[in-house]
């Protein structure tokens, strides 16, 4: 999985406002397949179009202060990325996620972050499948 490495490809997918919780972990998410609506989104809540130039699925890591000392924050970033690699394939093609990590997450064992991170995975993926319906029956409504 690719990274998300820029400022401006994390506030694309943090202001699109669409995300999943679980009790340790926020994931963030942005849709890449369908630019059209990306776009019209974007201009909405004032961020810039997400390059469709990246394909495949991109993650970027958020771990804050509250988290702990720069020990316990390197300990859960690579928690993350090992999460995040074995679940990979849960997530659509064309997406952007963030992991937000919640301060609880440095003291969550790494079976307890596997588990919501699958569930949480596989919620955005229900949800994007719910979206891109009701974007097609919209468009068909158009029509």
């Amino acid at each position: 999985m690719e990274r998300l490495k820029s400022h401006r490809e994390f506030v694309a997918v943090l202001k699109r406002r669409r995300r999943v919780s679980g009790h340790d972990i926020v994931v963030h998410y942005l849709d890449r397949s369908l630019p059209e609506r990306q776009a019209a989104g974007s201009e909405q809540h004032g961020a810039s179009r997400t390059p469709v130039a990246h394909p495949g699925r991109r993650m970027g890591l958020a771990v804050s202060k509250s988290v702990g000392n720069a020990v316990t924050r390197n300990t859960v970033k690579r928690r993350f990325r090992v999460i995040a690699r074995n679940y990979q394939e849960l997530l659509p093609p064309d997406i952007d996620i963030v992991m937000r990590a919640k301060p609880s997450a440095a003291h969550a064992s790494f079976q307890s972050l596997d588990d919501q991170a699958r569930e949480l995975f596989a919620a955005v993926t229900r949800k994007v499948a719910r979206e891109a319906e009701r974007d097609a029956a919209g468009d068909a409504g158009r029509n």
